[in-house]
């Protein structure tokens, strides 16, 4: 099997592929024209622009933004985030201004690489546990649990799977994904678009925070004073740190379109790695452009685990800086991973 069917197999199944279109410009003596074809265009290419000018204006000038970048008529979009964006071109005309849009969807350049792994260890996990986030902090585990009536904070001894300590949220939440900063835990609850921030030592609730215009609640990581959220979809979101307030996001593609279902992160080495629900993988994403540049194929783990009537979908992605290592689970998995990931 080559290695593009074998990623659409395992990963990239049922992708989505968003195509440019103009927009709004039924009033305007002007469109924006590209060499996308169909819209799409890899980021290794020269993006191409020029106007239709329907009334044979005489034209003076003409301004053209790329997702809220000044760009010339030609140019290269290595340096562009991914996904779709905006042109914006404003011509000025014989004492006149119009302000016209278009969008065009940018693409990786290259196929993801593609992963597998080794077991380094096995370290027992609770069966009961819907794994919904996990993140090493001072070696020590934390994780956040999900479910209606189940979901939890918990801080854990890896090695024994012993919970150091726990508090259960209020009934209506479903809890989602976590990150520690600052000695800080940050939770996400599911659908109520609200997270919580605790203190990290004593689990003392210090606030909570609304979302923005992410749609859910999945997962979180961070890098420096940068959180990173998904909420589902293709998108991850940037949040200040100090205000929890959404300021940007990426979206996430692969070189045939984007990837939904983000769930999960995890910061690992200048890169995201990140579970997609209902699959067996893990994305490896560049967190600049939001392109996937690997997957890693971990299929094979959750037959390794208790089968049971409640087993669920590999879930939880979780670095050590102590050990080096990767650690992985799901959702009522009796065993946690450490993992080595090797190129195939």
């Amino acid at each position: 099997m080559n290695t593009f069917k074998y990623l659409t197999i395992i990963f990239l199944s049922g992708l989505l592929i968003s195509c440019g279109s103009n927009s709004g410009q039924k009033k305007s003596d002007f469109i924006i024209k590209t060499n996308a074809e169909k819209g799409n265009i890899a980021n290794n290419k020269t993006l191409k622009l020029s106007l239709e000018n329907k009334k044979s204006h005489t034209i003076d000038s003409v301004i053209y933004v790329l997702d809220g970048k000044k760009i010339d008529a030609n140019s290269n979009l290595t340096n562009f985030k991914l996904g779709k964006q905006t042109i914006e071109a404003t011509v000025y005309f014989e004492d006149e201004k119009q302000t016209i849009t278009s969008t065009v969807t940018i693409l990786n350049s290259e196929l993801p690489k593609v992963y597998t792994y080794k077991i380094i260890n096995e370290y027992p996990h609770d069966i009961t546990s819907y794994t919904q986030g996990l993140e090493f902090y001072n070696d020590t585990l934390y994780e956040s649990t999900g479910q209606l009536k189940e979901s939890k904070l918990r801080k854990l001894d890896y090695k024994t799977g012993k919970v150091i300590k726990n508090i259960n949220l209020a009934d209506e939440y479903f809890g989602e994904g976590l990150t520690i900063l600052n000695n800080k835990v940050f939770q996400l609850t599911w659908q109520k678009g609200t997270g919580f921030v605790y203190d990290v030592n004593t689990f003392e609730k210090l606030s909570s925070f609304k979302y923005g215009n992410s749609k859910e609640g999945w997962g979180l990581c961070h890098f420096n004073n940068t959180i990173y959220k998904s909420d589902g979809t293709e998108k991850i979101w940037l949040l200040n740190s100090e205000t929890l307030a959404e300021q940007e996001y990426i979206q996430v593609y692969t070189n045939k379109g984007k990837i939904v279902g983000i769930n999960e992160m995890e910061w690992i080495d200048g890169k995201i790695y990140a579970n997609r629900y209902q699959k067996d993988g893990v994305a490896i994403i560049n967190p600049k452009n939001g392109a996937i540049i690997g997957v890693v194929d971990f299929k094979p783990l959750k037959k390794l685990v208790t089968q049971h009537e409640g087993l669920d979908v590999l879930n939880g992605i979780a670095y050590n800086p102590k050990t080096k290592t990767i650690f992985v689970t799901g959702k009522r998995w009796d065993k946690l991973f450490e993992v080595e990931i090797i190129e195939k």
